[in-house]
């Protein structure tokens, strides 16, 4: 169902194809983002027309609105959007980490307040493989921390809590027409 090919190139740079259930992304390639299921202004005829190979879309504003819940039962991302090709999913980290001021972080998961009423969610990288899951998108990312760029010791600690946390998922990660990617955000030392 996944495949990954490396295609011979001269020089230095590499071309790829990865083999998806709803199709191929040859890379590299541009992700437009539909944060919320729909990428701002476009069809996804005009995503195609343009290109598109693949749709960027974020669980973390999805689980808070229109909800996991109901995507899931109208037939997933992919339905709901109207898109047939490839989509990922990022795990919500970086809005859940970009939240400091609303959120507090354990070695279990984040428990944050949305941006939207302050009312107050958690994700452990179980709960956030048990959304991305219901999306249904073809890519879905492990949960993981996005630490300041410039603080070297809590990026250590923030990679060892990722590296965790991305094992966690892949042991909740069920989905065999869905890929599991992990992440690692990095720092500038």
């Amino acid at each position: 169902m996944f495949e990954f090919e490396i295609h011979q190139s001269e020089g230095s740079a590499r071309r790829s194809s990865f083999h998806t259930p709803h199709g191929v992304i040859e890379m590299p390639a541009f992700a437009p983002v539909g944060t919320q299921a729909n990428v701002k202004t476009l069809e996804p005829r005009d995503l195609h027309e343009a290109g598109a190979q693949l749709i960027l879309s974020n669980t973390y504003h999805l689980y808070l609105r229109p909800g996991h819940e109901l995507i899931q039962r109208l037939g997933g991302l992919h339905a709901f959007m109207g898109w047939d090709g490839p989509i990922l999913t990022d795990s919500g980290g970086f809005q859940v980490f970009s939240l400091a001021h609303q959120r507090k972080l354990d070695p279990d998961g984040a428990t944050f307040r949305s941006h939207l009423d302050g009312s107050a969610h958690r994700f452990t990288p179980e709960r956030v493989m048990e959304i991305e899951q219901a999306l249904g998108p073809d890519i879905a990312m492990v949960l993981d921390e996005c630490p300041p760029p410039l603080e070297r010791k809590y990026n250590e600690e923030a990679l060892v809590r990722t590296h965790a946390w991305a094992v966690r998922c892949k042991q909740a990660h069920w989905r065999e027409d869905q890929a599991l990617f992990g992440i690692v955000q990095g720092g500038d030392l």
